[in-house]
């Protein structure tokens, strides 16, 4: 195998389209470094581990020789990215953005080379310029163009509002593109049309169009929903070992495998061979442990990856309860409180019906020990119990 074919090998991993695969291997059959983007608005201050998919890529790049462009949208960050939203996102102020790009620069680098990214900032080359050349950019597409992507599609068609400027993000994300003269654009499955835009304004420009690269969206702790904060499905980069172990050991033994795929920095044949482990009778539990160490030790330490680890036997494997159980007291009208009920102003759940599924699920325990069967029990005024719901809720109760 080729060093070209070697490095399209370990490019592919993971990865969900390519646009256009021949525009890929001819570059890297040049053997030159190429100039690897991928932007990031800065809407939020921590990132979770769905964001990282792209930026191990980055890192597999930079490990190749290609230098990678972490772009922060400190610009369009300010507009609103409209992907997958049925409603105008509201606009960032200026020093919100500036402040979560600072932490991002921050949590990138535990996984990217410091000294190998170039961290670029779009407002550079968009505040430069101007409104006229904002209307002369805005001038290269059409509406009808714009209703062709997705979501502003299937808004138009429901009668709910687009905003003017919205129309100008998928073109302030291609001319960044032209700015930088990227070679390749990464971005997520969902940034498609944004991504293509960056190659329609290249050739506009007389520039060679990059090639876009797009990884797939990664599945939260439910296997269903995409990881989004937003749906407290996530874990955080910067979540405690603790919660990061708890985490990952509740994930599904299927989902367990994706997240190898896309988290993971062991070599392909390794995570063949955890797999083939697997198909021979290795307990699923195991593998998962290696792959929860392999994360916290990522963004934390060794040392703390294996105190997680500890941690984890002790609580759960012996069925020991936390040192640090929250408490509180609960001041009821009647004698009793439905366990529901209990649930819900505990805090434990959101909802009396969570809690009914939650105990239909068996996920729900008193004392460390006994498994609540009953939807309908109740708890006597001056009772103190310790309630667990799921794997990492707990909470010490006192009705008065």
């Amino acid at each position: 195998m080729t060093q070209w074919q070697q490095a399209l090998a370990e490019i592919k991993r993971g990865l969900e389209e390519i646009l256009l695969e021949d525009e890929l291997i001819e570059k890297l059959k040049e053997g030159k470094p190429l100039k690897v983007k991928a932007g990031f608005d800065p809407t939020a201050p921590d990132l979770h581990l769905g964001h990282t998919v792209l930026i191990n890529k980055l890192r597999t790049f930079q490990q190749l020789g290609h230098e990678v462009i972490f772009l922060i949208g400190d610009f369009t960050g300010m507009i609103g990215d409209p992907t997958g939203k049925n409603v105008t996102r509201k606009p960032l102020t200026r020093e919100d953005v500036l402040a979560n790009a600072k932490t991002y620069q921050d949590q990138v680098f535990k996984i990217l080379d410091p000294a190998k990214t170039r961290i670029a900032f779009n407002s550079e080359w968009m505040e430069k310029l101007g409104a006229a050349g904002m209307i002369k950019l805005a001038a290269r597409q059409t509406v009808a163009r714009m209703l062709e992507r997705d979501d502003f599609k299937k808004r138009y068609a429901n009668n709910q509002s687009i905003a003017i400027h919205e129309f100008l993000y998928p073109l302030v994300q291609g001319w960044d593109s032209v700015a930088l003269q990227a070679d390749i654009e990464m971005g997520g499955t969902d940034q498609r049309f944004n991504l293509l835009m960056g190659r329609e304004l290249q050739k506009d420009e007389g520039q060679r169009p990059q090639t876009v690269l797009m990884v797939p969206l990664l599945e939260g702790l439910d296997g269903v929903q995409k990881m989004s904060k937003s749906l407290g499905n996530y874990i955080g980069i910067t979540d405690s070992p603790t919660e990061m172990f708890g985490k990952v050991m509740s994930i599904s033994d299927d989902l367990m495998w994706r997240y190898y795929d896309l988290l993971s920095f062991r070599a392909i044949e390794d995570i063949a061979a955890l797999k083939q482990q697997a198909a021979d009778g290795r307990n699923p539990r195991d593998i998962k442990i290696e792959l929860a160490k392999e994360i916290i030790a990522r963004f934390h330490s060794d040392a703390d990856a294996e105190a997680a680890h500890q941690d984890f036997i002790q609580r759960f494997s012996k069925n020991a309860l936390p040192d640090d159980i929250p408490e509180l007291t609960l001041n009821i009208e009647g004698d009793n409180l439905p366990i529901a009920q209990l649930l819900k102003e505990a805090g434990l759940v959101e909802s009396t019906s969570e809690a009914l599924r939650m105990i239909k699920q068996g996920a729900v325990k008193l004392n460390g020990d006994v498994k609540v069967e009953d939807s309908k029990l109740v708890f006597e005024k001056g009772s103190s119990t310790i309630f667990q719901v799921g794997k990492r809720k707990f909470a010490k109760v006192t009705l008065v």
